[in-house]
């Protein structure tokens, strides 16, 4: 029998009624059942798991394998008697709890086969009120690894691995360990795989929180079960990456959440077990920590590392409510602003009988900047911006805020001044309206013909930021993506009159994220895209002159720019513009009789910008006219390539006499 592509390992105990959603969702994988094998250990349940599984395994004899044990006391062991027996190319851990959507495999082994990487994230989703990882999930990643990207920060074992790495690495799950035990599997498996993938637009796995919260993860509390697996991933990672900034990366993750974790658990436990709990994790984390980890640490992990490392009992015990407390109010904490930094006014900031550092309080580079764009428009060659933009928690005094404007390949850079006008009332629906904001509006006109210190803006995606200013603090951000909505974001091309003649300029937003750019030189917007001709032959009520139809859909251009021009060959020329607009549609009329004889060729021109007339229909009747009481006619002349071609030539009385009287 051939091997299965995808060995589905589930370890059960007491996982009834869950269970059945769980194991049909493998089942109606559309990879197909060929390409699965579902093995499904059961860990000594006492409440009808296992009558269950071998009812499942009935319905789905190809498919099930059900294997029964006596309790173990932890998913470790069914998961790793699961991977004695597999036989997949690939493998995934499903918990009995979750399921899978129905083409989660599919597209899973899909982009592992394409992009040949080993582990496969599926995004994630939240079911019953349980919190599922986002941060990696946030875009597909074809192909990534574990240094340059946010997938260590999901560390359950709920992925798709490639089993060749598994069992070249020697990988099972720890049986001794209560939880942390998926840490040690899937660290590992991420250090040393030939590539990792995320996939972030297709909801993949359903993660349930249970009614009686039996999730083992919710129901394994106290300090104790933590201690006993953070040092040996501190080894782990000890182990497997040198110092530096991928150590760095990594060890981010547990000096932030897997501390946090374990101080929220301290706070429940008598004074001699916290005493002893923090001198060990003291002593656990040190080996990660340096001075130099602090430019990627929040002010918040700074405070709460330097007191474990101190050993702060009372302190980290109050750091503890705290953030508590902060979370539950969802109050911002106040700023103290001195010398161009900021720091956060958060417990013992400037205590001096605990001393401890500035640098543990400084949030100068995490100040979130707010802004909101009301207007942002071109009209001729200036652009109009107007809103407001401020930093979050400080108050706007002093302020300095300015536009940037930013060449994005070559870097050049513009700073330009913006009038700063009042906006009352702003602040008051945040923070219970603790921090009020009431300058921190903006307008700016920039005109493109000076604003590259006095000369015209070059060719160029010029992206626009806003450099927010106040108390002699300075924050930049890419404005657009917050903005009214009556402010427009998709591309509005403006072909503009310049001293240099006419220029392309389209005011757009970047996606995904909805930042306003100016695209000067259709680097990305090309006008030619935006003019275009229909129809040609004589209007219906001139029959002398020619009738062009066609669209026009730029968002402005000159007055008069945009012409029918025809050219003879022979050094004449004559120029029609396009007058009669209904909407991006327009008509241009064209009397022939002025024409000079000879054979007349065309173009729909805006300066530069030419696109070709369309051919004459070939059984258009002549035009006939008199000029200076000789006859003259036009008609459509021989095309070249389907293109305008029109003969201009008096009618010869002689031939045509000579014509008639011919026997």
């Amino acid at each position: 029998m051939a091997d299965p592509v995808v060995s589905v390992i589930v370890a059960a105990y007491n996982a009834m009624p869950y269970l059945t959603r769980c194991v049909t969702s493998v089942a109606e994988q559309s990879i197909g059942r060929d390409a699965l094998q579902l093995i499904v250990v059961d860990d000594g349940s006492t409440d009808g798991t296992g009558d269950e599984l071998d009812r499942l395994a009935e319905s789905y004899p190809d498919l099930l394998q059900v294997i029964h044990q006596p309790n173990s006391g932890g998913p470790s062991a069914p998961r790793n008697l699961g991977l004695d027996h597999a036989r997949g190319e690939f493998v995934f851990f499903l918990d009995a709890d979750d399921y899978l959507a129905p083409e989660a495999l599919e597209r899973m082994v899909a982009m592992a086969g394409k992009n040949g990487t080993d582990i496969v994230l599926g995004k994630m989703v939240g079911v019953g009120g349980r919190g599922a990882p986002t941060s990696m999930f946030r875009r597909n990643q074809p192909r990534t690894d574990v240094f340059s990207s946010r997938v260590y920060w999901t560390l359950n074992p709920m992925k798709l691995f490639r089993r060749e790495l598994l069992e070249r690495l020697g990988l099972r799950f720890p049986t001794d360990l209560k939880i942390g035990e998926d840490q040690l599997f899937v660290g590992p498996a991420y250090i040393h795989a030939a590539g990792i993938s995320v996939l972030a637009d297709y909801d993949c796995l359903f993660w349930v929180e249970r009614e009686d919260s039996g999730n083992i993860t919710l129901r394994t509390g106290g300090t104790e079960p933590r201690l006993a697996f953070l040092p040996r991933v501190v080894d782990m990672l000890l182990e497997n990456v040198p110092p530096g900034p991928r150590r760095d990366h990594l060890a981010h993750r547990h000096l932030t959440v897997e501390v946090q974790q374990l101080l929220g658990h301290l706070v429940r436990e008598p004074r001699p077990q916290q005493e002893k709990a923090l001198a060990r994790l003291a002593e656990a984390i040190a080996p990660l920590w340096h001075e130099g980890m602090n430019d990627r640490l929040s002010a918040m992990a700074r405070l709460r590392l330097h007191l474990v490392r101190h050993e702060m009992l009372d302190e980290v015990l109050e750091l503890v409510r705290f953030e508590k407390e902060l979370g539950r109010r969802k109050v911002a904490t106040p700023v103290h602003v001195e010398n161009g930094r900021a720091y956060a006014r958060y417990p013992f900031f400037r205590d001096a009988a605990r001393a401890v550092p500035d640098a543990c309080y400084d949030v100068t580079a995490q100040l979130a900047v707010r802004h909101h764009v009301t207007r942002a428009e071109l009209r001729g060659t200036t652009l109009h911006l107007a809103g407001h933009g401020y930093l979050h928690r400080v108050a706007t005094e002093d302020v300095t805020t300015g536009l940037v404007l930013r060449e994005r390949d070559s870097g050049t850079e513009y700073r330009l001044p913006v009038t700063h006008t009042p906006t009352p009332g702003l602040g008051a629906d945040e923070d219970e309206g603790r921090y009020a904001y009431e300058r921190a509006g903006f307008e700016a006109r920039v005109d493109l013909t000076a604003a590259a210190d006095g000369e015209p803006l070059s060719d160029g995606l010029w992206d626009i930021s806003l450099a927010v200013g106040a108390q002699g603090l300075t924050r930049e951000v890419r404005i657009g993506s917050k903005r009214a909505g009556t402010v427009a974001g998709e591309p509005a091309t403006h072909v503009v009159d310049t001293a240099e003649g006419l220029r392309a300029v389209t005011l757009y937003t970047t996606k995904p994220y909805g930042n306003f750019t100016l695209d000067i030189g259709e680097r990305k917007h090309e006008v030619l895209s935006h003019l275009g001709l229909d129809t040609a032959g004589w209007a219906p009520d001139a029959p002398a002159e020619l009738e062009f139809t066609g669209r026009c859909t730029l968002a402005a251009r000159p007055e008069g720019a945009l012409t029918v021009t025809l050219e003879d060959g022979e050094g004449h020329g004559a120029a029609f513009p396009v007058r009669e607009f209904a909407g991006d549609r327009f008509t241009v009329r064209v009397p022939v009789t002025g024409l000079p004889a000879g054979v007349w060729r065309g173009r729909l021109r805006l300066g530069d910008w030419t696109v070709p007339l369309p051919e004459l229909p070939g059984d258009m009747a002549p035009a006939r006219w008199r000029r200076r009481g000789l006859p003259w006619y036009a008609k459509p002349a021989p095309a070249r390539d389907g293109k305008f071609a029109l003969r201009v030539a008096r009618i010869e009385l002689l031939k045509g006499v000579a014509r008639r009287i011919r026997p």
